[in-house]
């Protein structure tokens, strides 16, 4: 355990109260300029394989969806970008995956040790993980994790592309690297125009995919954690249990339902053996929550899949990681709620712990008012457009939970309803984690309390 300068103690109390006072301001800005910059350079003509300028909206979409790693595309990403245009993508990928992580950690640190562990179940939470730590020894621990898994990973695809497909070593380093970045920081990009369809029988590259993606979409308190208590599960804390139960039971969920779903569809799981049909299930689970890869075609998956696909977008993955929705501890918490006041319970208790009041507040609001989010975009979106209504949600949740499935209608999409898509990008990406870090900051004692009166209910 590092120790913790005066000095650090100081400059981080001076950081504490900026955050406290705007974090949304501060997030959210420093995201736009990487955003402008990025749709900048994506309009120079050497950005483009047709060495033309590209028009500012297709750039601004896709920067957008690359800094928010989300990875909707309304042109295909390896014929319509150059190699210097790919990687300003992956750039920005690289950076909005990294921004993610260390921000969203950051502020859980920084509002543990503002509001104290009795204020808040988050930040009781990760106080063992990474509250006690420096802020630099936060943001190196980031870094090298990043570096390390995709590292592995880029190894892994490399040799799969050189020496199983026969492509030349520069070409499947290059892949390997690109894929792998993608992956980690669950962007959904990819160098085919039909994603990993083309290998959904590889296990290969499916399982080397889906071990980053899960990794990415943990998030970088649980993977800590992990490190240090990995054999000790008696010391592990409720946001690693509930991090990882749910994220497990949601994979094992989502690949029964996906099989049982589409196991005959001809268009997807039926015209498979039966061991790629499980391998495909289980890669499109995977990457619902909320890489953006898809090893089977969307446009032809049932509506009762999409519906589940729907389900495990939005839930998405773990906090102060590089996954997008409204997060599985929120999820998880507001079922603790449910079941408490089912039974007929005082106070919520998860695993021999009381729930905060506040924290219930927290993750009601986050919830409520991404389904709102989600519901306004996708009324837009329909007044707009002249798709269908499971099209058009399946779209506004994808871009929403930063996922970037889709089921093929984005290229045909207006500039108005690219526009709506960025607003939601935006959102989705950094909407939860500076509400969730405004209202923890934001909560303070009452000194006097009103009359109770009770309302009809139901």
């Amino acid at each position: 355990m590092s120790s913790i300068t005066g000095w650090e103690r100081k400059q981080e109390r001076r950081l504490i109260d900026r955050v406290g006072a705007n974090p949304a301001r501060i997030v959210m800005g420093g995201f736009a300029l990487v955003i402008l910059l990025g749709s900048f350079l994506l309009t120079l003509p050497i950005a483009s394989e047709a060495r033309e300028g590209t028009p500012f909206i297709t750039a601004w979409f896709t920067a957008t969806s690359a800094t928010c790693v989300t990875g909707l595309v309304t042109v295909d990403t390896a014929t319509h970008w150059s190699t210097f245009g790919e990687l300003v993508i992956l750039g920005m990928i690289q950076i909005g995956g990294f921004g993610v992580m260390s921000l969203a950690s950051m502020l859980a640190m920084l509002i543990g040790r503002k509001v104290g562990t009795q204020a808040s179940f988050l930040a009781a939470a990760e106080s063992r993980t990474i509250s006690h730590r420096s802020v630099g020894d936060v943001l190196l621990g980031i870094v090298k994790v990043t570096l390390v898994i995709e590292a592995i990973v880029m190894v892994a695809l490399t040799l799969r592309f050189w020496l199983g497909y026969g492509d030349s070593f520069g070409s499947a380093l290059y892949a390997g690297f690109f894929h792998s970045v993608s992956a980690f920081n669950n962007a959904g990009f990819g160098l085919q125009p039909d994603s990993i369809v083309p290998w959904v029988a590889d296990p290969y590259i499916n399982l080397p995919l889906m071990a980053a993606v899960m990794l990415g979409g943990i998030g970088f308190p649980v993977l800590w954690e992990l490190r240090d208590y990995w054999r000790r599960l008696g010391k592990w804390s409720i946001h690693l249990i509930i991090t990882l139960g749910m994220s497990v039971f949601l994979w094992v969920s989502g690949t029964i339902a996906i099989a049982a779903f589409e196991w005959t569809n001809p268009k997807t799981l039926g015209g498979l053996d039966q061991g790629t049909r499980i391998l495909a299930a289980a890669f499109q689970s995977v990457v619902a929550r909320t890489a953006g890869f898809n090893s089977l075609s969307i446009g032809d998956l049932h509506q009762e899949t999409l519906l589940t696909l729907d389900g495990l977008m939005f839930i998405g993955g773990g906090s102060a990681g590089t996954a997008g929705g409204i997060k599985v501890t929120t999820f998880a918490l507001l079922g603790f709620v449910i079941w408490a006041e089912l039974r007929g319970e005082p106070t919520v208790r998860v695993f021999h712990r009381r729930l905060p009041a506040e924290t219930q507040r927290q993750a009601l609001t986050i919830a409520l008012l991404s389904v709102g989010g989600v519901a306004t975009a996708t009324a837009g979106l329909l007044f707009t457009s002249d798709h269908p209504l499971d099209d058009v949600l399946f779209e506004a949740i994808s871009a929403f939970a930063t996922v970037g499935m889709s089921t093929g209608i984005t290229p045909t999409l207006s500039e108005v309803d690219q526009m709506i898509l960025i607003f939601l990008m935006f959102l989705g990406r950094l909407g939860p984690i500076t509400l969730g870090a405004a209202l923890a900051l934001r909560t303070r004692p009452r000194r006097y309390e009103l009359p109770q009166e009770r309302m009809l209910v139901g």
